[in-house]
C-alpha cells in the first residue's frame, strides 16, 4: 500500500470511529509501524484534515458528538476529580477536554473525551499508572473543562450540580 492510500484508509477508519482508536491498532491493521501511523496522522493534520488525539488514540475531530458546549471553571483537590467527573457524565454530559493557563506557558489542554464513569475511570487509572500529576496542579486547582451535552437544560443542570459541589468559580 502506498503512502497516499495508506492515509486515505487511516482517515477513513478514523472518521467512522465513536470511539479512540490507538496508535499501535492502527499500526496492526495496515501492517506499519506505529511510528509511520504518527508520521502520517501528523501529515493528516498538515493537510488540514482534523484529527483530536486523545489518552486512549484517535478520534474524528471537527465535530460535536452533542449539539451544545459550555466551558466551566472549576477549583477542586486531585482526590475530588472522580467526585467531578463522575458529577458530568452522571448528569448526561461528556467532558471533551481539560485547560489550564499557566503563568508561564499559557494555555496547556489535554483531550479528555470522557463519556461515562468507566472513561472516568480509565482517565484516573491512566494518571495513577503513569505516577503523573493531574494538570489542575500546576495552577492550585483551578482548571476548565469543556463540557458537551444534548441541551442547554442538561449543561444548566451540570453547573448547578458542579455549583453545588463547590467546584465551579464564580
Amino acid at each position: 500500500m502506498d503512502n497516499g492510500t495508506r492515509r486515505k484508509r487511516i482517515k477513513e477508519i478514523i472518521d467512522h470511529r465513536t470511539e479512540p482508536i490507538s496508535g499501535s491498532d492502527l499500526a496492526r491493521d495496515l501492517n506499519v509501524s506505529r511510528q509511520v501511523i504518527v508520521q502520517d496522522i501528523a501529515f493528516l493534520r498538515a493537510s488540514g484534515e482534523s484529527i483530536l488525539s486523545t489518552g486512549r488514540g484517535y478520534l474524528p475531530g471537527g465535530i460535536s458528538h452533542d449539539g451544545f458546549s459550555r466551558v466551566v471553571y472549576v477549583r477542586h483537590n486531585a482526590e475530588e476529580i472522580q467526585d467531578e467527573l463522575y458529577t458530568i457524565v452522571d448528569f448526561g454530559g461528556r467532558i471533551q477536554d481539560v485547560f489550564v493557563i499557566h503563568p508561564v506557558y499559557g494555555k496547556i489542554s489535554a483531550e479528555l473525551s470522557v463519556r461515562n464513569r468507566k472513561d472516568a475511570d480509565r482517565f484516573l487509572e491512566d494518571i495513577h499508572n503513569n505516577k503523573t500529576k493531574p494538570l489542575l496542579e500546576l495552577t492550585g486547582a483551578v482548571h476548565a473543562h469543556t463540557i458537551t451535552a444534548e441541551s442547554q437544560d442538561v449543561l444548566d443542570a451540570i453547573v448547578d450540580a458542579l455549583k453545588s459541589r463547590g467546584y465551579i468559580l464564580d
